[in-house]
């Protein structure tokens, strides 16, 4: 009984790719609907109505973007009306919903991954593809932190000596430079004598090994089976254009096909694997709790 953010980091980041990676790749109107509500379905799952501000910025972005491309853009052919001399097309307006849908959904996506995949999971992933890169990628994250908390010091200090003025802008300038050479200069010896303590402790002298604390159980493998099969009858109907709309220079829909309908439906499974594992963990847990 786990819930999808207790799945083996390498099924859940297959998922997320696979499900961003046919958002931002296909334009067809129905898959971006299904990306956006399962986005938002799955972020209001995790978080419930919290992060308003989060939630707030998305919405005000996706207005922005739906009503930049028809007055920027002056294609198509059915004119709704005529602004400043420029015509505003119906097939401008649709591409510019259906594109402000598609960015929307995939910032829901990418948020919630945030929230899943930690630091920690992807150092898991790294270090299997490249052991290297992890080392970097671990040393680099570890850095973020430090230098936050070094600059915080820094700038206490600067203004205990009465050398950091606020009030001027003239002077907080100064402030800041003297603060970021600082920073720098304390980031070149921070790093000199991590690489002596690195070399002192055998780094590079033999092989390298890894912690692997995530292994693949059953449910693992069947998450990773089934979004790579939803993955590819939806790739099937978008490579073979069962699933292609155009805007440009009038709305053309082809006639959906069986392959095209099974690639929506297998979308709609693949977006919403997760709050069915989400959903079947909680019926399980509380059937489990009403036998106590």
């Amino acid at each position: 009984m786990r819930s999808f953010s207790e799945y083996n980091p390498i099924a859940v980041a297959v998922w997320f790719f696979s499900v961003t990676g046919v958002a931002m790749f296909c334009s067809y109107p129905v898959l971006m609907v299904i990306s956006l509500a399962g986005g938002v379905l799955f972020f209001l799952k995790r978080n419930g109505f919290s992060h308003g501000k989060t939630q707030l910025f998305f919405w005000l972005l996706f207005a922005v973007l739906a009503l930049a491309n028809p007055l920027i853009s002056h294609n198509g052919k059915t004119v709704l009306f005529v602004m400043n001399h420029n015509p505003v097309t119906l097939e401008a307006a649709l591409y510019g919903v259906n594109s402000a849908v598609m960015i929307i959904g995939v910032l829901y996506w990418f948020r919630s991954f945030t929230q899943i995949m930690t630091s920690e999971k992807l150092l898991y992933i790294t270090g299997a593809l490249s052991p290297k890169l992890s080392l970097v990628l671990s040393m680099a994250l570890r850095f973020v932190p430090l230098f936050s908390r070094q600059s915080a010091k820094i700038s206490a200090a600067q203004t205990a000596m009465g050398l950091y003025k606020e009030d001027n802008i003239v002077e907080d300038i100064r402030g800041k430079s003297r603060i970021f050479s600082i920073m720098v200069t304390w980031a070149l010896e921070n790093g000199i004598i991590t690489a002596d303590s690195m070399e002192a402790r055998g780094f590079g002298t033999g092989r390298r090994t890894q912690l692997r604390r995530f292994g693949f159980r059953r449910g693992d493998i069947l998450l990773l089976t089934a979004t790579l099969l939803l993955l590819g009858v939806t790739a099937a109907a978008i490579g073979t254009g069962a699933l292609s709309f155009e805007f440009y220079p009038s709305m053309e829909l082809k006639k959906l096909t069986f392959l095209g309908i099974s690639g929506i439906i297998s979308y709609a499974a693949l977006v919403l694997l997760p709050i069915f594992i989400e959903m079947e963990a909680e019926l399980r847990w509380k059937y489990l709790r009403s036998g106590i």
